[in-house]
């Protein structure tokens, strides 16, 4: 019985876990790193062809978004999620695609006028987005499911995002066993639409997310209507647009609530019809797979609004833009609007659009309503930057620059003390993960000296043997060195593994029939023609 740590080790994102039990080797998480980071992840300790399950905490990227790279690398086993996660990643990791494929479009097309430039290859494709859907298999909340012999697991709704959830996974092995739960990422109490967090009463071991381990969101929940209330009414009267970068899947979901009970409540006085645009596709689709989940996910006061036959989400003047037309005539309308655009940290998609035709705007707010990653522009805009570039033009910031305060889909420090609390016995080992450097150590201390927990935070390629409860390989730091022609070994990592799944699949037709063997001989020798030049 093995656990490896191999991303979002005293960094943020890039999650992911590998579990060597039974005969099985599992992956929980398999997220794609945002932003700066700032230490190398260990490589995957075993071919991707021969992992046999992955376990999925949540939909978010950075814990999902290098599935189909998996798949691309030869992984055929099953991905297990909750339903809602499920329906999420449907959308989600096809449009992690789109952008793949479109971003080394642009830098071919670019290269061509250089001479000496290689070519770029996507980090996976539509196809591999596809292949990995249909390798899901959507789980229901709190129910026990048997992996495999001596592997048993359950999800909990952990209230950070629809679908999202804290995994069980009970092992037996050669007589012994053991239970470890990964926490994912702790959800902060009293969100809108979602439930707050159940607890876990026990485990032998915690892999707990850290995040926001150093700080505390404000005492007294936030009134999030009246703030926001208040900027439009303020952007409005100047003659201005509120944008706003929100990530897709989530937070788009949330705004919409607050500006349904905004407009319901008539807040804005002098303006009380204006337009809202959602801009951005995933959150239209996103919005509809909320709509499909209300029964399994949603809070009580989301459901007493669903009773008297209200849609939370939805209301007058809302406007869903679809295609890159419907996008750019958004900014060709002089009317004072909210426009909620992703991504999140304004990274990617469409949102960089309208901030090029808004942020040299003094007429205008940009509002931001989510955290912002170390070395992300919307981070950038945050700390006060005077000027951007995007699309190659420097675009001085003008705008007036806010952000939600606590607006946040993590619990915070005291939240997070009290998920770990709710054991009702303290477990052998909790491992601090997903958190920046520093936070990670000071929260680990704050478990040990304060709690009275036995706390460790790894890093990137630490192994640990949970029969024993002791650190097997305690990898060191690595810190980030520059990749060089990154998309080309990743096309080669591919071909290797593409060769390592077909030697596996020709043992495993050992016997068959020898007018079958003969052919697929033959088809292999052939490709070996058309290569071997």
């Amino acid at each position: 019985m093995k656990l490896t740590f191999i991303g979002a080790d005293h960094e943020v994102t890039g999650s992911c876990h590998y579990l060597e039990v039974c005969g099985k080797h599992i992956l929980v998480d398999y997220g794609m790193e945002q932003g700066v980071n700032v230490y190398e992840n260990a490589p995957l300790p075993v071919q991707e062809s021969l992992i046999d399950y992955v376990l999925l905490t949540h939909a978010h990227v950075d814990h999902s978004g290098m599935l189909p790279l998996l798949y691309a690398r030869g992984f055929r086993g099953q991905v297990f999620m909750t339903d809602a996660s499920a329906d999420l990643c449907s959308i989600m990791l096809r449009d992690c695609a789109h952008i793949q494929m479109q971003e080394a479009e642009w830098k071919n097309r670019k290269a061509k006028r250089h001479a000496g430039v290689e070519a770029t290859e996507p980090v996976y494709t539509m196809e591999d987005a596809d292949g990995i859907i249909r390798r899901i298999v959507p789980c229901h909340y709190d129910t026990v499911i048997e992996l495999c012999e001596g592997v048993k697991i359950r999800f909990t709704d952990i209230g950070h995002l629809l679908g999202s959830a804290s995994i069980e996974v009970w092992v037996e092995e050669s007589g012994v066993k053991k239970k470890i739960v990964f926490s994912g990422d702790i959800g902060n109490k009293n969100q809108p639409l979602i439930k707050d967090p159940a607890r876990t009463e026990e485990a032998d071991y915690v892999v707990m997310e850290s995040t926001y381990g150093d700080r505390l969101h404000s005492e007294e929940r936030p009134n999030y209507v009246k703030e926001l209330a208040q900027i439009l009414n303020e952007t409005f009267a100047k003659g201005g647009n509120v944008v706003i970068p929100s990530f897709a899947v989530g937070r788009t979901q949330e705004m919409l609530y607050f500006l349904r009970k905004i407009k319901a409540d008539r807040l804005v006085e002098n303006y009380p019809d204006f337009p809202v645009y959602v801009d951005s596709p995933l959150a239209v689709e996103a919005t509809g797979i909320f709509h499909k989940n209300i029964y399994n996910c949603f809070d009580e006061e989301a459901m007493a609004l669903v009773k008297k036959g209200i849609n939370p989400i939805q209301f007058p003047g809302l406007n869903l833009a679809i295609t890159s037309e419907e996008s750019k005539m958004i900014n060709f309308d002089d009317k004072p609007k909210v426009i909620l655009s992703a991504s999140g940290m304004c990274e990617a998609g469409r949102i960089r659009h309208h901030l090029k035709h808004n942020l040299w705007r003094p007429e205008c707010t940009v509002l931001f309503v989510g955290y912002q990653a170390v070395g992300t522009l919307g981070r950038a805009i945050v700390d006060g930057a005077q000027e951007v570039k995007l699309f190659g033009e420097t675009i001085s910031i003008r705008a007036r620059i806010e952000k939600l305060a606590g607006m946040s889909g993590h619990a915070d420090k005291n939240g997070l003390l009290e998920w770990i609390q709710g054991f009702t016995k303290k477990p052998q080992r909790v491992f601090v993960v997903h958190g920046e450097d520093s936070v990670c150590e000071s929260f680990k201390l704050c478990l040990e000296k304060e709690y009275g927990f036995s706390a460790y935070a790894p890093y990137s390629g630490t192994q640990f043997d949970l029969v024993t409860n002791e650190v097997e390989y305690e990898a060191a730091p690595v810190r980030l060195k520059k990749k060089a022609a990154k998309a080309v070994s990743d096309v080669f990592a591919r071909l290797m593994a593409a060769g390592q799944r077909l030697l596996s699949v020709i043992q495993r037709n050992e016997g068959g029939a020898n007018k079958d063997l003969a052919k697929f001989a033959d088809q292999i020798n052939s490709l070996c023609d058309k290569w071997d030049r």
